[in-house]
């Protein structure tokens, strides 16, 4: 199955078959013994509907004092701006309402499916792929579950693959 929309749908219906019962908290337990938890800033996504919740990872990453960057979206692009209150941001995401747009040793990207590469399926918006161009430093990290892994995904020329994804089931590594 090459054809990204078909792609999408089919995960997207994937993930929201298993969302309700999934294993958050064993998810955000395996990211905070992985290698990445050493990092002192991260940029971590608010999730929405069906998306592995990063509530808890947000929390336990700003009770261990690291510094927590969530997406905000302005004039089309997507900042990295410091944690405060949330409010409805674009396409209804929660952001917060100000803050510069600050480097993160780490991002925690959202995904629909990633393959045995590190190539990753998101929404389309190509907002993660804009923002790693600009930011090449930043490791790049899926939070997902095991089952949105996938043996084979069309990459496109602009892609930025991820460098690891972080499952319930451990840290899966890439050369990206």
């Amino acid at each position: 199955m090459q054809d990204k929309d078909a792609l999408r749908r089919y995960f997207s219906a994937l993930r929201s078959g298993f969302a309700e019962n999934a294993p958050h908290g064993a998810l955000k337990d395996v990211f905070l013994a992985s290698p990445y938890f050493a990092a002192e800033s991260f940029f971590v996504y608010i999730s929405v509907r069906s998306e592995a919740a990063t509530d808890r990872l947000i929390a336990a990453l700003l009770a261990a004092g690291k510094r927590v960057c969530v997406p905000r979206i302005e004039g089309g692009r997507m900042l990295s701006v410091p944690f405060a209150p949330l409010e409805k941001g674009a396409f209804g995401i929660p952001a917060p309402r100000g803050g510069e747009d600050t480097a993160c040793d780490v991002c925690v990207t959202p995904l629909l499916a990633v393959d045995e590469r590190g190539v990753r399926l998101g929404y389309g918006g190509g907002y993660y792929d804009a923002y790693f161009a600009r930011r090449p430093q930043t490791v790049r990290v899926g939070y997902c579950f095991e089952a949105q892994r996938t043996r084979l995904l069309p990459k496109e020329a602009w892609d930025k693959p991820l460098h690891a994804v972080v499952t319930e089931a451990g840290v899966h590594r890439f050369n990206a």
